[in-house]
């Protein structure tokens, strides 16, 4: 093992350790947001045609307003916060932002095209506190649509590999503007390779609506879920992904505006990066009454929606509120009957432990896990 995997491996503890109260703090309670996402800087050094989400002329964001939007955050009780842009990287001071977000007690991710990294990039990442990074490549060989490709990122995901301390996640996409959808399955497996978590997407609209996949894209789609991943990515694909990719609907409770926001380079708050302008309230003026109104607003985009950022913070409030059901929505029972036989063992034993139970010595115990649990994780 390389001394970077080393130190990768020691500083997974304390993460985990951290995301693990992260999760708690949220079951516990409903009235903070559990991940924002914060543009540092439009402007992007790519122009893939399916985005909607760079420009090629902004200026970066004044570091000093960042940090301010940073501890505004803080002060909302946000647990995660990610930097996308455009592309952070190109922010001279990004570094800093990270830093200002783990010193205040959050977790700090990162999304970028990858183009910009390179060791001392890295290192200097690392420096600074990262949780979390994840690339998005669309295909092997570079095209007309995206040159974010296997073929051009291959050297950067290796220097991850080699150098990063934190986690690294490549997601790849599936749909319309992807030429081959087997690119997708080459980039996973690339990913699996490297050690790295891997994710797949469902290109949306300009409104975050899913655009149906034909046959090719449902069998390459198939394929990627088979393969061995973490069980929070087989809840999402479980919960969500199965349906889009045959083109239906979902039925949940949309809750961006209060445990997911989107603040965009101007500062304001909306529902996520395909539903700008709503609510568009700028965040020094956000509140509690504006997280308790969004947490109850009807999305009519919802059903259709491929973002799986929201979609995975609103898992969490299902699981809040309707554990067993959630749970079994989350790992399909594999035995008629017996609604929780689809859940991982570790996961199974957590849940009789920790979920309502039954009255009598039962409940007692329970209840007892639950506070042992909340101690530990040091929730108050």
């Amino acid at each position: 093992m390389t001394k970077p995997s080393v130190k990768r491996a020691i500083r997974s503890v304390g993460r985990r350790f951290r995301e693990a109260r992260m999760i708690a703090t949220a079951l516990k309670s409903r009235e903070h947001p559990i991940l924002a996402h914060i543009v540092p800087i439009r402007r992007c050094n790519l122009s893939c045609t399916y985005c909607n989400e760079y420009d090629s002329i902004s200026k970066p964001v004044p570091t000093a307003e960042m940090l301010r939007r940073i501890e505004l955050l803080a002060a909302l009780g946000t647990a995660t916060v990610t930097i996308s842009g455009g592309e952070p990287l190109l922010h001279p001071n990004l570094d800093e932002m990270i830093r200002r977000i783990r010193a205040l007690g959050m977790l700090a991710q990162l999304i970028t095209n990858g183009y910009l990294l390179t060791p001392e990039r890295i290192e200097g990442l690392n420096q600074a506190g990262l949780d979390h990074l994840q690339i998005s490549i669309d295909n092997v060989m570079p095209d007309e649509t995206s040159k974010k490709s296997l073929r051009v990122l291959d050297k950067k995901l290796s220097w991850l590999a080699d150098y990063a301390e934190f986690d690294v996640n490549i997601n790849s996409v599936l749909g319309s503007s992807i030429r081959n959808p087997q690119d997708a399955l080459a980039i996973r497996r690339r990913a699996m390779e490297l050690g790295f978590a891997s994710t797949v997407g469902l290109i949306h609209d300009g409104s975050g609506h899913v655009r149906p996949l034909n046959e090719q894209q449902r069998f390459a789609f198939e394929a990627i879920a088979s393969l061995p991943k973490a069980f929070h990515t087989t809840a999402l694909y479980n919960r969500f992904h199965r349906r889009l990719a045959q083109g239906l609907p979902n039925q949940w409770q949309c809750r961006a505006g209060s445990r997911y926001l989107y603040i965009c380079e101007d500062g304001l708050v909306h529902y996520c990066s395909q539903q700008r302008g709503h609510p568009g309230i700028p965040l020094e003026r956000y509140s509690g009454d504006d997280l308790k109104r969004e947490y109850h607003t009807v999305k009519h985009c919802a059903p259709y929606c491929t973002i799986p950022c929201v979609q995975r913070v609103a898992m969490i409030d299902e699981v809040r509120e309707r554990p067993l059901e959630a749970l079994g929505s989350f790992f399909p029972p594999k035995v008629e009957g017996e609604p929780l036989s689809g859940l991982p063992v570790w996961l199974k034993i957590l849940t009789r432990m920790c979920l309502p139970s039954e009255t009598g010595f039962a409940a007692i115990g329970t209840r007892g896990w639950r506070k042992v649990a909340l101690r530990l994780l040091a929730v108050k």
